[in-house]
């Protein structure tokens, strides 16, 4: 049985996004408004580590405007080059009823998200990441997430997406790992207690 694991950057009034999907606020702790080369890193650190990623339609659309050729831009660093790179290779699903194509190593799913979702985590293999506040709120309401990763910012936005969604019944967590990142970004990755 595979693990799933829903990791995102968020603020500290847990937020994935402001309103109106402004992520800006998400980069800021390296010297140009970027990630610091350590939080960049983990993340890479923690794609490598997955076998598949999930996404929903939004973050999709995010992240395939610019990883496919986020290694040729003019000004891309060797962390971001080897990023695009292992984004591209990586198998990716998309969750999605309004979109008609994906590319880079990527299927997509337009049926039953959490009944994909779960025959995915029963099959033999290597950690899923889920990413997507709508697609991880299906996961998280079905009990399909057995950790959460937060890098959490330290900003407030005052609304938007959250990161948590609101659920039927209470989730114990264990907490495995706390990490502080430059500029006060903190890490906390929690296991579902089953």
């Amino acid at each position: 049985m595979r693990k799933l694991i829903f990791g995102m950057n968020v603020t500290l009034d847990g937020y994935i996004a402001a309103t109106g999907d402004d992520i800006g606020w998400s980069g800021g702790d390296g010297p140009d408004s970027s990630p610091s080369a350590e939080r960049f890193q983990w993340w890479y650190d923690q794609m490598r580590a997955s076998d598949l990623s999930l996404y929903g339609r939004k973050l999709w659309e995010t992240m395939s405007s610019h990883w496919p050729t986020g290694d040729q831009q003019p000004d891309a660093t060797p962390a971001e080059i080897e990023f695009a790179r292992l984004w591209r290779d990586m198998p990716k699903v998309v969750f999605s009823s309004t979109i008609d194509k994906v590319d880079w190593n990527t299927r997509l799913v337009t049926g039953d998200a959490v009944a994909e979702i779960a025959r995915l985590k029963a099959e033999d293999g290597g950690p899923m990441d889920i990413a997507g506040a709508t697609l991880a709120g299906a996961a998280m309401r079905a009990g399909l997430i057995d950790e959460y990763a937060l890098v959490t910012l330290p900003v407030l936005v005052g609304g938007g997406t959250p990161f948590f969604t609101a659920l039927d019944s209470w989730v114990n967590l264990n907490l495995v790992e706390t990490r502080t990142f430059p500029g006060g970004v903190v890490l906390t990755r929690y296991e579902t207690r089953r």
